[in-house]
């Protein structure tokens, strides 16, 4: 029997977007450099112990009352371990032999019983545009498609989850004309309708990929790869 493969999100998210890097930094543990971003982790923190207290008490959000939207944070026992960025919410296939999962930051409860992924991220622009931002980037469409990956995850645990998923993003206010030790947002709460069609099959295939001898070429939108690329091409000169 094959050893059975463990991956997060990430994992696949590096599949789609360069497999070599994948392969890097799954089979060889070679990561690129990053830095922490511990302001992020603490709006993330700080948004996540709100949506407790209304879930504690059993009340919407006062989002959700702006938005339209009849849910309340939903209460599981699990819910601090699907959060957890090195437990989160899995699911384990026999046929295929692995065991994938990712950390949630939320999950709200529509009134019909379906559950609302939603992940928190934080920025600071002067000017917010989701729709053009999605256009343009490639890791606003990666925000979506971990979403959906979130979205299959409880599918496959066995939960009814709407289509729609969201995006609950801070966006601090830099032009302030006093900053008094106080960084202010603005709120920007982004629906996705989503699809979770694609996401098992992705999941095999970076199965297949890490279990194999092959190692991809770099993809050319890779930009840690171009860096390398680019680097070493200089330093033989």
């Amino acid at each position: 029997m094959e050893a059975v493969i463990k991956l997060s999100r990430s994992t696949v998210e590096k599949y789609i977007s360069c497999q070599r890097c994948c392969v890097l930094d799954k089979k060889y543990k070679i990561k690129p450099p990053s830095l922490p971003f511990t302001l992020n982790v603490a709006v993330d923190n700080l948004c996540k112990n709100e949506f407790d207290y209304y879930r504690k008490i059993k009340k919407p959000h006062p989002l959700f009352i702006e938005y339209g939207i009849d849910a309340v944070p939903f209460a599981h026992p699990k819910l601090d371990e699907w959060r957890n960025n090195f437990k989160g919410i899995r699911y384990k296939s026999t046929e295929y032999s692995y065991d994938f999962g990712g950390a949630v930051d939320d999950i709200w409860q529509k009134k019909n019983g379906e559950l609302l992924v939603v992940d928190v991220k934080a920025t600071s622009k002067n000017k917010f545009d989701w729709q053009d931002t999605f256009n343009k980037y490639d890791y606003a469409k990666a925000y979506k498609r971990q979403l959906e990956m979130y979205q299959w995850l409880l599918k496959k645990n066995g939960f009814h989850v709407a289509e729609e998923a969201f995006l609950l993003y801070f966006n601090a206010r830099k032009n302030e004309e006093l900053f008094n030790n106080q960084l202010k947002f603005n709120v920007h709460l982004i629906e996705l309708k989503c699809s979770t069609s694609w996401v098992e099959q992705k999941v095999i295939d970076t199965v297949k990929l890490l279990r194999s001898d092959n190692f991809p070429q770099p993809s050319p939108n890779c930009e840690y790869c171009n860096y390398l690329k680019k680097r070493w091409q200089l330093s033989k000169n």
